[in-house]
């Protein structure tokens, strides 16, 4: 089930958290992976996945280097003949209540989370089109689906994905590409972990299963968006939050 071997699959933001969990993931399944991150930031994703048998290779990319990531899927077709499946995660948040909101805090999260997907989707798109196949796949968050106050930079720059990625499920869906959406809920990560604990209480208190989600909840919604299982799955928003947003 959600088999992914021969698969090529690239994941930014794979040095830690969710986009780590799903690179993990993904070689358990069988996919060759590009973990993609700052610096050498992804090696230790790479060193975990070999070390459970997987095979990866770490790509040092910055997500707002705009040539850099035009050029990160044709390298990989370049390497590895084919690119079939691309999570776009890497995201950040500078939270601040908008009358206190910096400019430079609104468009530093605008070009990673959101402008960052744009450039890659697109760079990506031309190999996938070119073997009418592949699988797209955008993090968003249930921020992005029911806002959340101090954080108007983060819910715009998410739902603006889920927006781009509908729009693009519609003009690839011919050519056997299937784009979709994850919104994580409130998940058990650094950046949660940053929140104030009285924040953390209120938030899951919303949570009808009564729990914080973990990476792999996350990840396990990945692998089967980018399986053959998924195959008639395309513009859909997949929800992984425990209830909090229905």
């Amino acid at each position: 089930m959600f088999e992914l071997t021969g698969r090529v699959a690239l994941v930014t933001g794979a040095s830690r958290g969710i986009g780590r969990a799903i690179a993990e993931r993904f070689a358990v399944q069988g996919a060759f992976v590009v973990a993609a991150a700052r610096g050498a930031n992804a090696q230790a994703a790479v060193d975990a996945i070999a070390a459970k048998g997987g095979n990866a290779e770490a790509s040092s990319v910055d997500v707002t280097d705009a040539a850099a990531l035009e050029a990160l899927p044709g390298a990989i077709v370049a390497k590895h003949g084919r690119l079939d499946i691309l999570v776009s995660n890497a995201g950040i948040t500078r939270d601040q209540l908008l009358m206190r909101m910096k400019r430079e805090d609104w468009d530093a999260v605008i070009a990673t989370n959101l402008t960052a997907a744009y450039t890659l989707v697109q760079a990506a798109m031309r190999p996938m089109l070119r073997q009418r196949s592949g699988r797209i796949i955008t993090v968003s968050s249930v921020v992005g689906q029911m806002g959340n106050a101090g954080q108007a930079n983060y819910a715009a720059s998410k739902a603006g994905l889920i927006g781009f990625s509908k729009a693009i499920a519609r003009e690839v869906a011919s050519r056997g590409i299937t784009v979709n959406v994850i919104a994580p809920g409130l998940i058990d990560t650094d950046m949660t972990r940053a929140i104030s604990e009285k924040a953390q209480v209120d938030w899951a208190a919303q949570i009808p299963l009564g729990r914080l989600g973990t990476v792999e909840d996350v990840a396990a919604a990945a692998c089967f968006l980018a399986s053959d299982e998924a195959a008639y799955i395309t513009g859909h928003v997949l929800a992984v939050n425990g209830g909090m947003y229905m």
